[in-house]
């Protein structure tokens, strides 16, 4: 089955601390991953941040609502226990918790109040937790950078989106400094070699480089031919930079060669800039901290 959102979780959560045990948060998600019967995979999906498993997040997020809705409580640090309200609220055999259950209690509206959350939102909204949020819409504005920067990379001149591949692979490590790259690069221009960049700072290997400011996909011959003319220059590494995309013949193709060869396309070449803030600048920054709980261990 799917991962289920956080108020889906808050039932089943309320029903694991019936036994009126303290419980830790791991043993939770443990007791309710199997309740679900999610599977390996799932358990281990994480958010888009990558910092930690969705589902855990979502436990995590079930727990804290009905802990300000004194359904739950902290008798100490890292447990929590079902309370007298959450007993009674057991007794009256509900078919599901949530957000709107919750808002019964007046302790779980100061803290929504307290939180400035939406009275209204939308029905995916009110599946997601607060840190879902906001990662959805950092997501979204990511993808939204990375389709902005693409279409204005498109729409450089030749020779500017030349001197983008080199700021990229400077950036990265690539050709030792700026002004070194810039002479290795498009010195060539013959065989289907566009630039040489060094692999390191001191030139132990160096890689070929084909960049194309594409609008139509990359075949397998394009692919073929920089495969070639790798070979005539007894190089067995090359990068294949573009601003379209590659056909799955291409990509296959470079996958059963012996040389070699990184294809990266347009979105691709975005996320690197991005990555390494070529052509892109900071706005603002966002910080979310959690509780170090190790700074409150009392020796």
């Amino acid at each position: 089955m799917a991962i289920p959102d956080y108020q889906s979780i808050m039932l089943p959560l309320l029903r694991f601390a019936s036994d009126e045990r303290e419980h830790s948060l791991r043993e939770a998600i443990e007791g309710l991953s199997s309740e679900f019967g999610l599977t390996d995979a799932e358990k281990k999906e994480l958010l888009p941040s990558g910092q930690q498993p969705t589902f855990d997040n979502r436990v995590a997020w079930a727990r804290t609502y009905m802990t300000k809705a004194a359904l739950l409580e902290s008798p100490r640090r890292g447990y929590f226990r079902i309370t007298q309200r959450g007993r009674e609220v057991l007794a009256k055999k509900p078919t599901e918790i949530n957000v709107k259950f919750l808002e019964q209690y007046p302790e779980f509206i100061e803290f929504r109040t307290k939180r400035s959350e939406p009275k209204e939102a939308t029905e995916t909204e009110n599946l997601q937790t607060p840190g879902e949020l906001l990662e959805s819409a950092y997501q979204k504005l990511h993808e939204s950078l990375i389709a902005e920067l693409l279409k204005t990379v498109k729409e450089c001149s030749p020779a500017f989106f030349e001197r983008l591949v080199i700021d990229v692979l400077v950036k990265m490590g690539y050709g030792g400094s700026r002004r070194e790259a810039g002479k290795a690069i498009g010195r060539s221009g013959d065989e289907g070699i566009d630039g040489i960049i060094n692999e390191d700072r001191l030139g132990l290997d160096v890689i070929y480089i084909q960049a194309k400011r594409w609008q139509a996909s990359i075949g397998r011959p394009e692919i073929q031919k920089f495969a070639g003319a790798l070979q005539g220059h007894r190089a067995n590494k090359g990068i294949f930079i573009t601003t379209s995309n590659f056909t799955r013949d291409a990509e296959e193709y470079v996958s059963k060669i012996s040389s070699k060869i990184v294809l990266i396309d347009g979105e691709q070449l975005s996320q690197l800039m991005i990555d390494h803030n070529v052509g892109v600048t900071l706005v603002t920054s966002y910080e979310t901290k959690k509780i170090d709980s190790d700074y409150f261990i009392e020796g």
